[in-house]
Formats: structure tokens, sequence, C-alpha cells
């Protein structure tokens, strides 16, 4: 189809809580596109041939599976009628004549109830005009006419969904000319070089639904109650106006099983494409329902600084995005943490953004760009912001910028945090961090959120007014110097540190998934957390909690960092600790090291190749390296890509 389309395919068939819901899947919903022959095909990816469509729909039917309506599915959320067992829903999205022409004629042989989701703006063009189809001229003839709307609803067998009026399109979306989903973007002005303010987007997207849902009332006699989300993209906004407006059933294109819990807003769908045969969907179906999604596939991670892009000059840091899209295609990854703040001066706090926002200074609006490039450009199918929770240094004038983290005086050889922070006790500071992520997740569709490794408070903090009024709310002594005077009060306050920061990840991360629905969460845990009994307390972090409240713990495995006397055997601690966690290692990333940064010389690209290679052997799925330097080609791709593709041949034994 579209790149947008592509796009939205490749990478936005996002996991949505499919663990936690497998198991108790109540329907299967699958979405086609367009039934037809390919020789006429309008979007050839997404269009199934008339032979392939009857195969599948045989199956459904030969293999116990009962064809249900929207109807079915509120009467049994209402308690009314339960659904009966491996129920399903057939959607069409678009509204493709060749639907009436191949499809139709099998609906009515099998019986099956079907939700057909149109475009308003494409209806109302002239029968013999053209439609502005993603950017291109479709006719309007190749869309269903009003009769044969007409026809399909008086079967009594199709339902009309709204695919919105004129939001089924790219629109400007920042200064670089990125065309981004009109839904849920924040649109830019070439003429007044702003982007779109928040009340000017919910009345936009307010009108647009509105629009279409009187237009399709008039035109085909159904007033909608569904809507089907263009190109799978949604958020708080639309799910509230829709529902205001009587829509309160929203189809995605999120992975996951549709059970009791999954939200009406939410219904999850099987895209359905050219390649996908009768076994392909009974794999589909058979992995959400066990919640399988995405398992079979290793994560293979670049974590990138922007930094290294950023440019005073415009044209040259686009130079500087194309050579890093260059890349990343030769290193193969399919999983990229992408900067989103900036660090100029290295010392792990945010002194800038490279995204709008409310608060803190924007070195450059670059972040949206080089997502959406790495999204529509690369085989990476995951992008996440890499942010800060507590490391931030708002301008002075900021009064925020006062609420810092206060650490008492420790021992020369204590653990220090090093990073300024602001303290997670302060309101005010809570409001400011969840302002920030709020804004990064309007600007920029993104995948994901890996927390910085700021995630942290050690045995010497917080000492802050803010701290001790949380403190003496727990029941504990009011300051850090009482606290530490008593192993039980120490231990208390060392675990109710540990989920207090966890908690505030969350609730920040819940802001993000408001806007981005379906938002993987990684954090950064440092190695000792993993391998020393008594860390917890250095750094108010768990494995075993990180492991339960994060889709992902990125583990710092970096020998020369923590001056391991023997690498290997650091990496096998490390890996045997996770693996004594039930889905430890399927949960956790190893992040490596390609600098000595004690040194500050480059780790040879043999060692980290070894490295993997051995990791892989141990049992572990998903690995990371940090940081990429794109101009020394390091690591070089040519000898880093075959080791994360687990190809080559045995192991080297260890001195």
């Amino acid at each position: 189809m579209t790149r947008l389309l592509c796009w939205m395919a490749l990478g936005l068939c996002m996991l949505s809580q499919a663990y936690a819901d497998a198991g108790d899947t109540e329907v299967t919903i699958i979405s086609y596109h367009e039934i037809a022959d390919h020789e006429s095909a309008l979007v050839p990816f997404y269009t199934v041939s008339p032979l392939n469509f009857m195969r599948q729909m045989d199956w459904l039917k030969n293999n116990g599976y009962h064809f249900v309506s929207v109807d079915d599915i509120l009467a049994d959320r209402s308690g009314k009628r339960a659904l009966p067992d491996k129920a399903v829903l057939i959607t069409f999205d678009d509204g493709y004549r060749s639907v009436y022409t191949y499809a139709f004629p099998i609906l009515k042989m099998y019986h099956i109830p079907t939700v057909i989701a149109l475009v308003g703006t494409w209806l109302n063009a002239p029968e013999d005009g053209r439609v502005n189809f993603d950017g291109k001229g479709i006719a309007r003839s190749e869309l269903l006419s009003q009769n044969e709307i007409h026809e399909m609803v008086k079967s009594g067998l199709v339902e009309i969904a709204s695919h919105t009026y004129n939001m089924h399109r790219g629109s400007l979306a920042n200064p670089q000319g990125n065309m981004e989903p009109a839904a849920t973007a924040r649109l830019w002005s070439d003429k007044t070089h702003h982007y779109e303010d928040q009340a000017s987007y919910i009345r936009r997207i307010t009108a647009d639904l509105k629009h279409n849902q009187d237009f399709l009332k008039s035109y085909t006699g159904q007033t909608p109650r569904i809507v089907v989300w263009p190109y799978g993209r949604y958020n708080i906004e639309l799910r509230r106006v829709a529902a205001n407006l009587g829509m309160p059933i929203g189809l995605t294109l999120d992975d996951g099983p549709n059970t009791s819990t999954t939200p009406l807003w939410g219904l999850r769908r099987i895209l359905i494409d050219k390649t996908t045969t009768v076994w392909d969907l009974k794999s589909e179906i058979q992995k959400r329902n066990i919640g399988d999604v995405d398992e079979d596939m290793p994560n293979r991670i670049m974590h990138i600084d922007l930094d290294y892009i950023y440019d005073p000059d415009p044209q040259q840091q686009e130079k500087n995005l194309g050579r890093l899209l260059d890349r990343i295609q030769a290193m193969g990854v399919n999983v990229v943490y992408l900067q989103a703040f900036a660090d100029p001066d290295a010392n792990g706090a945010a002194d800038a953004v490279y995204f709008p926002n409310r608060h803190m200074p924007m070195r450059a609006d670059l972040f949206n760009r080089a997502a959406w490039q790495i999204e529509t450009r690369t085989q990476v199918k995951h992008v996440y912001a890499w942010m800060p929770l507590l490391a931030w240094q708002p301008p002075s004038s900021d009064p925020v910028a006062r609420d810092t983290v206060v650490t008492l005086p420790y021992k020369v050889n204590h653990v220090a945090m090093g990073y300024p922070r602001l303290s997670p006790f302060s309101p005010k500071a809570r409001q400011f961090i969840r302002d920030m992520f709020t804004d990064l997740a309007r600007n920029t569709p993104i995948d994901g959120i890996l927390f910085h490794d700021d995630v942290t408070l050690s045995d010497y903090e917080d000492d802050s007014s803010f701290a001790r009024k949380a403190y003496q709310e727990w029941g504990l002594p009011g300051t850090v110097a009482d606290i530490r005077k008593q192993p039980e009060a120490m231990a208390r306050w060392t675990l109710m540190k540990t989920v207090y920061l966890d908690n505030l990840a969350d609730d920040m991360a819940a802001a993000v998934n408001d806007e981005q629905p379906g938002l993987r969460v990684a954090r950064n845990l440092y190695a000792q957390v993993v391998l020393n009994p008594h860390a917890q307390e250095w750094y108010a972090q768990s494995l075993e909690d990180s492991l339960h409240d994060f889709d992902y713990t990125a583990i710092e495995a970096m020998p020369y960092m923590e001056q391991a006397a023997d690498p290997i055997s650091f990496y096998h601690d490390l890996v045997e600790r996770v693996k004594a966690y039930p889905d430890g290692l399927r949960k956790t990333v190893f992040e490596l090291q390609t600098t000595n940064w004690r040194t500050n010389k480059p780790i040879p690209d043999q060692e980290l190749a070894d490295t993997i290679r051995r990791l892989y052997s141990w049992g572990v799925r998903n690995i990371a390296y940090y940081p990429d330097d794109l101009y020394n080609n390091h690591p070089d791709p040519g000898i880093l890509r075959p080791a994360l593709d687990n190809k080559l041949g045995p192991l080297p034994q260890h001195p």
C-alpha cells in the first residue's frame, strides 16, 4: 500500500498488555482491506484474492469458529448473552468496490456479520471524479457506491463504521516535511512556523469525527457507533471525542487477544495481507490466544545518541541523519533506543531536549524527524524514546530547578550517583516530569520508552524537605541520618524507595500510553543490582521488581565500567542470576559497552562479536550496544551484524 500503511503494518502492531490478557480470548477480530485479483489491486500488499478469502472463511467455519456481530459483542459485555466459543468478527477498511463484488457474495453464503469502515471525504467525491488516496489519485468508481452500500446494509450483515472524514491521510507533522497520520499528529504550519496547539487539535478531530458521523448517517442510513482508527493510530483525545459523539467502540491494529478486560475503544485486530495463508491465519490466532505476541522476535538493539546527529547547520544535520539511517540498515537491528534529550556536557542529565515542550530548551526539533525516518526507511520495528526520569536540569529561572535530590555526605569509596536530579518527592517536580513525557508523546509516534539509569536514589539520598515529609508519611524517621541509625528502618526505607521510583516511572509511562497506546516500557538497571545482594540498598533498584513492573529490563552489562577482573565471568554471572527468574531471559536486555570509558578506547569489534555469540549460547535473547559511533564505523557492521544475526560458527574458547 502506501508508505504510511506499510509503516503502520510493520511498526505499530504493539504488545498492548498481551501477556496480562493471555488465555481468556473472547473474540478474534480480523482486518481485511481489498478483496480482488492482484492485477487490478489498488493496495497490492493488502489485497487478498477472492480465492484466498474464500479459503480463509471456509477454514474458520470448518474449524469451530463462530462468526459474530458487534451486537453480539455488546450483548456479551452487558451480561445479556455470552459469546460463543471461538468467536470471530470480520472487518473491512476503506470501502473498496471490490469488497461488494468479491467478498459480499461469500459473506452472504456463510451468513457472516461484517463491519465496513468508510472514509467520508472519499465517498463524497463526484462519481466520475478522483479521490486523494494517501497522496495518490484513484477513481471514485473504485470505491463503494451509495447503492452498493445500501444493499449490503439492507442484508442485515453489514454494519457501517467511521474511518474518519478526512484523516485517512498523512499531514505535515514537522518542519522537515514528514507526513504523519493526521488523526494523531499535531500539525506543523510552514506558514506560521508553529505546531497545532492542544485546543486546536481537539477542535479539529472533533469536527472531523462529527462530520463523518453526520455524513454517514445521511449517506448510508446508519449512525456509526464504531470508529476504525486510520493506520491503527489513536490516543486518549480521539477516544474521548468519539465516545462523546456516540462511538464508544474503536478498532485498532494492536497485537494481543481481545478479552473481557480489553476496552471497547481498543479492540485488537489481525491484519491480513496478500501473503497470509490459512496456516498463517491459524498461527496468528493461536499466538494471540496464548499471549505469544512478538515472543519469537529477539531484540537486536542500537542505543543511539542524537547528540551525535545534531548540528547547528540543518543541512549537515540531515546528512548526519542519512548516515545514521544507512548505518541502522547495515547493522540489521530491529529495535532502536533513541535519545530524546540533549546532554552536550555529558553529565548524564538533560540540559535540553529534541522535541517541542513547555519547560525545557529545545536544542533542535529533531526527535520526531529521526524517529519517523527510522520507522519508515529502515527495517526497525520498534523505536523507543530514551528519556530521563529524574535527571533534568531546568533553566535556573524555573522554580522547579531548586527542587533537587539532596545527598548527605558519604564516604569517599561509597557509591555516588553523580547525576543532578530533581527530587521525585516534590509535587512540582513530578508535574514537570509528567509534562515532559506528555509533550514528547504528543509530538512523536513512538513504540516504547527507555528510562535512563537515573531511576535511582542512593542510601544517602534523598534528604530534601519533600522527601522527609514522605518518609514521615511512610512511618519512618524524618531524616536520612535518623533512618540510617536503625537497621529495620533502613531496610523498609530501601524497599519503599524502590517501589516509589518504579511507580513514578509507571505513572510517566501511563501518561505516554494515553497518547501512544500499546507502549512498551524498558528501564536501564545497574549490573551491581543483579550481582550484589546489598546493591538494592545502594541504588533503590531491584531486578525482581523490575522484571515484574517493566516489559524489558536493560541491564548495563559493562564489565570495563564495573572494573570486572574477568569480563567473561562477569557476563556469565549476570546471565545465571537473570535465569533464576521466570521469564528472566525473555524480559531482559543485555546492553554491552562499545567504549571503555576509563581508557577512552573502543572495545575491539571482534571482542564484541564474540561476546554476543557467547551470550546467545547461554540463552540470552535480547542484545543492545552503546554507544554507536557512526563517524568512526564502530562497531563495524561487517563484524557485528553476523554475530547479532547469530549466523556464524563456533564460539571462541574461554582462556
